[in-house]
């Protein structure tokens, strides 16, 4: 792009208005809007792009079970709630019910999901609950994928390792030809319309609820509460982290994350989930989820999480079998959504299954409201080490404008005042010297 904008500098303007137009596309991944209710002069609320950084609706395909009418009606609502192109509903047909998928079965299924699923498409979602498992691998990480044995173990061992971990990356499938999968699980329709909701209602919030990180005395669950207290320190200033010496915790009323290890969690419908919120438990059996010893994942769901992850075989206790809070939470508040927050955070994912909403985006996009005939903008959603240059323009297409330059992203919220602000759009692009050269003329 940059050497095709140095090659027809002199038609400056036309180029101008075509690159507000392809913000749009590229960068506009993420809109907001300011609230009303925050605003202390009558200005026209603006629209903000910013660069991608995460996947949108347009890159999510949706697999539903035409045999399965559960199946059916939460594809149908889903698509409704976050704009799903019809080129991305994938139909197949399996008889429901029974909770493990023969690998026979799913080879079948899944040759005919890959032939219909277009290039664009990133990431997948199901639409059932059951089956959760392929064999021995979880039905997620099956369609993520493709059944492969590596991904399972035949006693405590390691298993195939997911080369998405703790990526940087927007485009899994282009990069790594693996298409993060979870699915929308639970018992009943409205089980799965209230969780589909509260991701559609968290996104952009930035919300202010506390991580409850608990080091349980259940030694050999308890495996990933030798992290917690660094990681409170890491995150300090940008989500406030508590690690909590207990089995449990009860009647918290802003749960945005809660990571413990103990094979049943008391008191969990006592305490209040900010849309958004993950929660897990680190034991055996939590991604058997209709039919497990221990408490199944879903639990969290029905008690308000946004997302959720179990294991379906043993997986004994390594850490790399479950989400690593640190990269979990890192990811999410750096603008990502919930399926790529989640699938960066487990190294060996293949025993685990992946439940919640998708799409849901606390972190994404960004808040603007007026103060004293000044514009404040806030967004966790750019990339930390990256120097940003701020556009504006009175027209989508342009031209656009510097607003502000070096606008330097570090690890959480970046908050800049523009007085006298008075643009309509504003658009964050990486700074560099062909785009300082560019903009220069928009001036």
């Amino acid at each position: 792009m940059t050497n095709w904008l140095l090659l027809n500098i002199n038609k400056w303007r036309g180029l101008l208005a075509a690159f507000a137009c392809l913000l749009a596309v590229l960068y506009g991944g993420a809109m907001a809007r300011a609230d009303p209710a925050a605003s202390e002069v009558n200005v026209t609320q603006p629209t903000v792009f910013l660069p991608k950084t995460s996947l949108g609706p347009d890159e999510l395909a949706v697999i539903v079970n035409d045999a399965d009418p559960l199946s059916v009606e939460i594809a149908q609502y889903y698509q409704a709630r976050r704009g799903i192109p019809d080129s991305n509903m994938i139909h197949i047909r399996f008889a429901p019910g029974a909770t493990v998928m023969s690998q026979t079965e799913f080879a079948k299924i899944k040759a005919s999901v890959d032939a219909k699923t277009p290039q664009q498409v990133q990431a997948f979602a199901l639409t059932w609950t059951k089956p959760y498992r392929v064999d021995c691998m979880s039905i997620t990480s099956a369609f993520a994928a493709g059944f492969d044995k590596q991904f399972c173990a035949a006693g405590c061992a390691p298993t195939r390792l997911n080369p998405y971990f703790n990526s940087a990356s927007t485009a899994p499938f282009k990069q790594y030809k693996l298409r993060p999968t979870m699915s929308l699980a639970g018992l009943d329709f409205e089980a799965v319309k209230n969780l589909i909701d509260r991701g559609v209602r968290s996104d952009t919030t930035q919300p202010a609820g506390t991580g409850y990180l608990l080091d349980t005395s259940d030694r050999n669950r308890n495996v990933r509460a030798g992290i917690y207290s660094e990681l409170a320190q890491y995150m300090n200033g940008i989500v406030r982290l508590q690690p909590i010496k207990a089995d449990f915790i009860e009647s918290k009323p802003d749960i945005l994350f809660y990571f413990t290890g103990t094979a049943q969690v008391a008191k969990l419908n006592s305490n209040t989930f900010v849309p958004g919120a993950i929660a897990d438990h680190l034991t055996s059996a939590g991604g058997q989820l209709t039919d497990s010893m221990q408490m199944s994942s879903l639990r969290w769901l029905e008690a308000g999480a946004t997302g959720s992850y179990g294991t379906v075989a043993e997986p004994c206790n390594y850490p790399a079998k479950f989400p690593n809070p640190g990269i979990a939470i890192s990811r999410y508040a750096q603008g990502e959504t919930l399926i790529e927050a989640y699938w960066k955070s487990v190294a060996m994912p293949g025993q685990g299954i992946f439940i919640g909403e998708p799409l849901a985006n606390p972190y994404g996009g960004s808040k603007v409201s007026f103060n004293q005939g000044g514009l404040i903008l806030r967004t966790y959603a750019l990339t930390p080490g990256v120097s940003y240059a701020l556009l504006g323009a009175d027209s989508g297409i342009g031209p656009y404008h510097v607003v502000a330059r070096h606008v330097r992203a570090g690890r959480g919220r970046v908050e800049i005042t523009l007085k006298n602000a008075n643009n309509l759009f504003y658009s964050f692009v990486p700074e560099d010297d062909s785009m300082a050269e560019m903009t220069h003329f928009g001036k």
